[in-house]
């Protein structure tokens, strides 16, 4: 599983990488998490607010930082 936490590396973009590290481990699963913080390739994945997240080439969460739970969620759908 591929997953990208998108952001310039706000407070908001920093808690999402945790709690997605955290929803991961919780999980179980092996995945690779990186970030995207140039503004090219943030406006190239076509997402115009930050934090977004983004599973497998898809982005599932723009303009907010969800729940360990909800990441969670979002993750065992992908």
């Amino acid at each position: 599983m591929n997953i990208l936490v998108i952001g310039p590396g706000c407070a908001k973009c920093k808690t999402l990488a945790q709690f997605t590290e955290q929803a991961v481990k919780e999980l179980g699963i092996t995945a690779d998490i990186n970030k995207v913080s140039d503004l090219k390739q943030i406006r190239a994945l076509g997402v115009m607010m930050t934090p977004a997240l983004a599973v497998n080439g898809t982005v599932k969460v723009v303009g907010k930082v969800p729940t360990v739970p909800e990441i969670k969620a979002i993750l065992q759908q992908a």
